[in-house]
């Protein structure tokens, strides 16, 4: 087949397929340019692979913390309604530490008294609010506060003697400390 024998379609579709060639040619080797782009694409997706896995365990993180502090809420929520009832308790066993006599009526208020304690204290209790009465015990400065030492024999060095006011309890975190005095050993 001759030049003349070529028709213009052929002529244009053979220049297009060497112009094609030429370009593949000239441009980089295509491997490496495409190794180049899996290279940066593979650090890119481990980047946001490390970044997804940090932002899991962030999440993880936070959701544990707030189920402990919902807990701590639920379980503590009542701390300073307890505190303002304490004084309450502690009226009521002062009144009962009182001398009274044998009057009749003064025998029924202290038996009042008695059931009103006994009632205020059985509603703190099933509120995990339970007292902290030490007389006897060893001193433990995290429950105890000392008003004071005395000498004594009858007592161990560092024991409690006498309970002033009782301490108390939520959900064993302390809500007061018990004040007492405590013994000192006679030199």
């Amino acid at each position: 087949m001759s030049h003349e024998d070529i028709l213009p379609e052929e002529a244009e579709l053979n220049s297009e397929e060497l112009e094609f060639q030429t370009a593949e040619d000239t441009n980089p080797a295509p491997s490496d340019q495409l190794a180049g782009e899996l290279a940066n694409a593979t650090r890119l997706a481990e980047e946001n692979w490390d970044k997804f896995i940090r932002t899991q365990a962030e999440l993880e993180n936070l959701k544990r913390r707030s189920e402990k502090d919902l807990q701590n809420a639920h379980k503590f929520g009542l701390e300073k309604f307890a505190r303002e009832l304490l004084p309450v308790a502690d009226s009521l066993e002062l009144g009962l530490s009182v001398e009274t006599g044998d009057n009749p009526d003064v025998q029924k208020l202290r038996e009042g008294m008695e059931l009103t304690l006994k009632q205020l204290l059985a509603s703190l209790e099933k509120f995990n609010v339970t007292p902290i009465d030490p007389e006897g015990e060893k001193f433990n400065p995290e429950l105890h506060q000392a008003m004071a030492t005395q000498p004594t024999d009858e007592a161990e060095p560092n024991t409690v003697i006498k309970v002033y006011q009782k301490g108390y309890l939520l959900n064993d975190r302390l809500l007061r400390p018990a004040m007492v005095v405590v013994a000192q050993g006679i030199s």
